[in-house]
Formats: structure tokens, C-alpha cells, sequence
């Protein structure tokens, strides 16, 4: 039995992990065979996810990854740079259990990226504002930003350079180093600077390793 949020779940780590692309159609029928649900349920999700930014509808031709341009791509960014600098600013304390917690998500990241492991480096490198926000900020802050950062991820084009990872991991190590010493307004400098970064990487795309069929790339969820 799939439990509802299965489609949704899966379409957005697909997306995260770069196995499929913006503009990739995501056929109903092939989904509710992949899925073994009906196409009601298929329907239902792509609901969910055009409302979260994820997929859009083009009248007649189904449902598709949103293309957003690089403007709208910039405007996501700064949608993020509002949210994840006002979460730091905000922060009362920061209790060393959060800090463990984060910092295992960096070790995985850093993991991903020893391993050469580009997918799951894309999924983490994206899923650390998520974490940080479910870790320190509140449940209403994380699924914004899962929504955020999926699209950003969508935009960014799929992968970063070795380079951007490796330098998006020693960031995020940077703002928890930053949470730890107490001083979460260095923290939000760090996650400013970080997202510039982020955003200077929009302009390159370069989407060589896609997995081409649709049912390799929706087969996995993330590992906990």
C-alpha cells in the first residue's frame, strides 16, 4: 500500500538527485504503472506538486518538471535568502543535539562526495536547508523550504561542479561551526554568502548523466 505522499516524495528526490530533468514529461500512465496505483492517484499528486511549484500543466500534452527561466530562478533564491537569513537571525539558542544533527548531514555529505556519488551529493547539498530548517527553525519553515530548494535544485540545472559541491559542503560546515561558537548572526552572514554562491552557479547547466527512463529514476527514495 503507498501512502500518499509516496508519489510526491519520490518525484521531488528524483529531482533533488538530478535523475530527472526541468521540462521532463511525467506521463500519467506511466507513472500509475511504476506507482501500481490509478491514474486518480497519480492526478491527485501532480495536483499537489503543480501547487508546490514542483510540475506544471501544458493543456493537452500532460504534466511536466517546471523550466523556470534564470529570472525566476533568481526570485527563488531570494524567496530562500529571506527565509534561511531571518531563521538565523531569529535564533534563540541552538542545543548541542541540534548541532549533532547537522553535522551527521554534512558528514553524509561529505560521504557523497568522497564516493563521487553525484546523485546523492545533489540530494544532500540541497537537502541540508531542509534539515537545518526542520532542525532549528519549525515544520511550517521546512516544507517551504523543501518546495524552495527542490526548484532551485530544478533550476540550478542539475549538477553542480565538483568544485560548487565541494565548496557548498565546507559552507554548510561553516554555518554550523558559526550555530555551535553561539553566534547565530555569523551564521546568517555565512548562509547570505552561500546562497550567492548558489545563485552564481544558475548561469552553467550541464545535465550529461541523466538517467533516461523514467522508471529507473522514480525507483529509489532517499535513505534515511
Amino acid at each position: 500500500m503507498h501512502h500518499q505522499g509516496l508519489i510526491e516524495d519520490r518525484i521531488i528526490f528524483a529531482a533533488l538527485s538530478g535523475y530527472i530533468a526541468p521540462g521532463e514529461r511525467l506521463g500519467e500512465k506511466e507513472m500509475s504503472e511504476i506507482f501500481n496505483v490509478s491514474r486518480t492517484l497519480v492526478r491527485e499528486a501532480m495536483i499537489r506538486l503543480q501547487a508546490r511549484g514542483i510540475v506544471e500543466v501544458l493543456p493537452r500534452r500532460g504534466w511536466f518538471v517546471i523550466e523556470p527561466t534564470v529570472e525566476e530562478a533568481r526570485q527563488t533564491i531570494n524567496a530562500r535568502r529571506a527565509l534561511e537569513v531571518g531563521m538565523l537571525v531569529t535564533l534563540d539558542r541552538v542545543s548541542p543535539e541540534q548541532i549533532a544533527t547537522l553535522r551527521k548531514h554534512v558528514m553524509a555529505e561529505r560521504e557523497a562526495l568522497e564516493q563521487n556519488d553525484r546523485a546523492r551529493r545533489s540530494y544532500l547539498l540541497g537537502h541540508f536547508h531542509v534539515c537545518l530548517a526542520e532542525t532549528i527553525g519549525n515544520a511550517v519553515l521546512g516544507s517551504l523550504l523543501q518546495d524552495l530548494t527542490t526548484r532551485t535544485v530544478l533550476i540550478a540545472a542539475l549538477y553542480q561542479s565538483s568544485h560548487d559541491a565541494h565548496e557548498s559542503c565546507h559552507e554548510h560546515a561553516d554555518i554550523i561551526d558559526a550555530l555551535e561558537n553561539g553566534n547565530p548572526d555569523e551564521a546568517a552572514r555565512l548562509m547570505d554568502v552561500h546562497l550567492r554562491h548558489v545563485e552564481k552557479a544558475l548561469n552553467y547547466r550541464d545535465i550529461t548523466d541523466r538517467v533516461k527512463n523514467l522508471r529507473s529514476a522514480l525507483q529509489n527514495g532517499p535513505k534515511q
